[in-house]
Formats: structure tokens, C-alpha cells, sequence
């Protein structure tokens, strides 16, 4: 599955942010920083990389749907890999 650029552009950028935040969480951790506040920040590091995840399953499913032929035995396999895939993320 190839990712269009507007996609990959997206999921570059939460990761980034994702990648910022684990910073922030390791350095929260380091300077012994309250549990309330690392676990908040744990939840958002979380999300954002779940949301990267959703957005590249959510870009194969439209790309499956488009490219195939209802009923082919490929797209068939296509959904059922990407639907294994989201179940991992959910």
C-alpha cells in the first residue's frame, strides 16, 4: 500500500508530535513529575500515535475500495488484512 502524499505528510507530522511528546514524558519521568501529569501525557502520546495508525488504515480502505473489483479474491484478502490491522490499533 503506497500513501498519498496529503496522507503521508499527516502521519509524518503526528508522529513528530508523538516522537516531541515522548520527549516531554521521558523528561517529566526523569525530573520526577507527578504521576497525574505523566500518565495525562502517556494518554496523549497514546492518541496521537493511534490516530497516525487509524489515518494509515483508514488511507488503505479507501485505496482497497477504489483499486478493486467487488467480489475479487484480492480485495477480499486486502480488507480482511486491513481489518485485522485496525482491530490491533482498537
Amino acid at each position: 500500500m503506497e500513501l498519498s502524499e496529503d496522507v503521508m505528510s499527516d502521519v509524518v507530522k503526528r508522529l513528530r508530535r508523538a516522537q516531541g511528546q515522548v520527549g516531554g514524558l521521558i523528561q517529566m519521568i526523569e525530573d520526577g513529575r507527578d504521576c497525574k501529569d505523566v500518565v495525562t501525557q502517556l494518554a496523549a502520546v497514546s492518541r496521537a500515535l493511534d490516530r497516525a495508525g487509524f489515518k494509515i488504515i483508514a488511507s488503505g480502505l479507501e485505496q482497497c475500495l477504489q483499486s478493486g473489483e467487488e467480489g475479487s479474491p484480492q480485495l477480499e484478502a486486502d480488507r480482511a488484512e486491513l481489518e485485522k490491522l485496525f482491530l490491533s490499533l482498537a
